[in-house]
């Protein structure tokens, strides 16, 4: 099917003889385009998260103007908007409060503009699933160009990994074993360039999982940020969403659920990001798609861990793209893929994977040689988290994976940063430490707390690990012994509100279980005298995010926005 200009949803907009489509022409002509420059033409809209506070994305003026470059190349007509940022880095209390509001904009901005088609700019953590989610509610012809991983980090003879390392050094530090002057050579080596972690962290791990998704260009997701290669990349995806847009392929062709099951196992043979188990099942969600826990934990059980990537693993994002990328390392799980599905470049993923290679089997392993032999996350239930929880065991402790201890409750972060070092805590390396009112309510926005840091007196004596459980997520470059995503929160009355200092916890990952060894007689009991906290927000945005929010387990997305239904594009008179 090839679309002809009438047929063009930008059509309603200048196409007509009526006195809006005369203004609509009029207020073109203002903006300085002449006609023979856009009318008839595919308007393609680039969303660009850019931003001055956002080091993962402060190149991404540029990769625009190679995005329009492509799709003037290509014959349409670009659009660029710029849309909310959210960066990791410095926004507070977390950007995970402000993902479903990106969402919101990405969505009414393509609903309510004459655009044909779009092009998102994105990739530091939150940004990679708001976009897509808007997307996919939208549901135009859409690319996503990712934003690219930084460069290596170095100190001395130290290769670093950003997030990673600084987890470690910063441990170091309170440990005694580097001092101020280390500390400050660390930041200036730590994140050398423009574009996210370069480890498998949230960006990483989301921007490969929507290359799986078919969502972008092969191979897009891993090509560093200041390689000419993402710019010529950019430039491609011009090119590329022109041709969509003629073809009328929108994102709900792709967005399926076979395309959503190889996006979850891509995330488990990566020993990806905890993070990715939320994001994928809200953007699961807006496509219409029911992704659950037991999904995870079903394909985690299918497929091994081939990416030897920090945190679970050795190398950087940049030795896994001259690895051979997404491709290579989808060309060694082709038997659990779905390869007759399209993606945005080619007719079926069978086509776009013709021909990879793997040019590094210690970066991305071959089958008979593993990093694990499970998916890197798993998920937990038991009567501390009926609803379910998950843990990265790849990044954990082997000798930890099951255990059972004291527990050591903190009712909020702040207290724990307090009160972590305090050696009248009498902490050993057995206690299991306890972070409640941390999750998407309770936060608010479910910061990433969940790498709750060992006592001071402890890493002195060497101690590099305990088990820690909360309601909170964590870092994608981080590690450690984290059950995270307890789901219901403590804030709304979860059984993790429950829980006392010196009561018994037991995780047992190969059991999949994690279990409060308290009376059940003992709990009502507890739970009888639990009041709810204060709500977080009397006004603002905050009001609305904490009515809608739901659940992680069933994503964190608004649930207005989950339901069904369809939204209309408008009338543009």
């Amino acid at each position: 099917m090839t679309v002809r200009p009438e047929q063009l949803r930008s059509h309603q907009w200048y196409g007509t003889e009526g006195l809006r489509a005369f203004s609509h022409r009029a207020r073109t002509r203002q903006l300085g385009y002449l006609p023979d420059e856009h009318l008839g033409k595919p308007v393609i809209a680039i969303l660009n998260t850019w931003s001055d506070i956002n080091p993962c994305h402060v190149h991404l003026r540029e990769r625009a103007q190679a995005v329009k470059r492509g799709v003037w190349q290509a014959g349409g007509f670009p659009l660029e908007f710029p849309v909310a940022t959210l960066s990791e880095t410095f926004q507070k209390p977390t950007p995970m409060l402000y993902r479903n509001l990106l969402a919101m904009e990405t969505e009414e901005l393509l609903r309510s503009y004459p655009v044909d088609g779009a092009v998102l700019l994105g990739g530091c953590d939150k940004s990679t699933p708001a976009l897509v989610m808007g997307a996919a509610s939208a549901d135009l012809p859409t690319v996503f160009v990712p934003a690219g991983p930084m460069l290596p980090g170095h100190w001395r003879a130290e290769v670093l990994g950003s997030g990673t390392d600084m987890w470690k050094y910063w441990d170091d530090k309170r440990a005694g074993l580097i001092g101020d002057c280390e500390l400050a050579e660390l930041e200036q080596g730590l994140a050398r360039s423009p574009g996210h972690c370069m480890t498998m962290g949230t960006a990483s791990t989301l921007t490969a999982a929507a290359e799986a998704l078919g969502v972008t260009l092969p191979g897009a997701s891993s090509i560093p940020a200041v390689d000419s290669g993402h710019d010529r990349m950019a430039a491609a995806s011009g090119l590329r969403i022109v041709e969509l847009v003629r073809q009328d392929l929108r994102l709900s062709r792709i967005l399926t659920a076979e395309a959503y099951e190889d996006a979850v196992a891509t995330v488990l043979a990566l020993g990806g990001s905890t993070n990715a188990v939320i994001h994928l099942i809200a953007m699961a969600g807006r496509s219409g798609v029911r992704l659950t826990l037991d999904d995870f934990d079903r394909i985690a059980r299918a497929v091994p861990v081939l990416a030897n990537l920090r945190p679970g693993g050795r190398y950087l994002m940049e030795d896994f793209h001259f690895a051979g990328g997404l491709p290579g390392f989808l060309s060694r799980l082709s038997d659990v893929l779905h390869l007759d599905r399209p993606t945005v470049a080619y007719d079926t993923l069978r086509e776009q994977l013709a021909g990879a290679l793997v040019h590094n089997d210690d970066v991305i392993r071959p089958r008979s040689r593993p990093l694990a032999g499970e998916g890197g996350v798993a998920v937990l239930r038991g009567n501390l988290c009926p609803d379910g929880a998950v843990i990265k065991h790849i990044a954990a402790s082997p000798h930890l994976l099951e255990h059972t201890g004291p527990a050591m409750v903190f009712d909020d972060y702040r207290t724990l940063q307090r009160t972590i070092d305090d050696p009248a805590l009498a902490l050993t390396r057995d206690h299991v430490l306890v972070l409640r009112n941390a999750g998407p309510k309770g936060g608010p926005g479910m910061p990433e707390y969940g790498m709750l840091p060992i006592p001071g007196y402890l890493l002195k004596q060497g101690v590099r690990d305990m088990v820690r459980i909360s309601d909170a997520r964590m870092s994608g470059t981080s590690y450690g012994t984290c059950v995270l995503h307890i789901a219901p929160e403590s804030y709304v009355g979860g059984p993790l509100a429950l829980v006392r200092t010196g009561d018994s916890i037991t995780l047992d990952v190969a059991s999949r279980s994690l279990q409060l060894n308290v009376p059940d007689g003992e709990l009502e009991k507890r739970r009888s005298a639990w009041t709810a906290p204060p709500v977080r927000y009397e006004r603002g945005y905050g009001v609305l995010y904490g009515e809608q929010i739901t659940q992680a387990d069933t994503g964190c997305d608004f649930a207005f926005l989950a339901g069904p239904g369809k939204a209309a594009d408008p009338y543009a008179g």
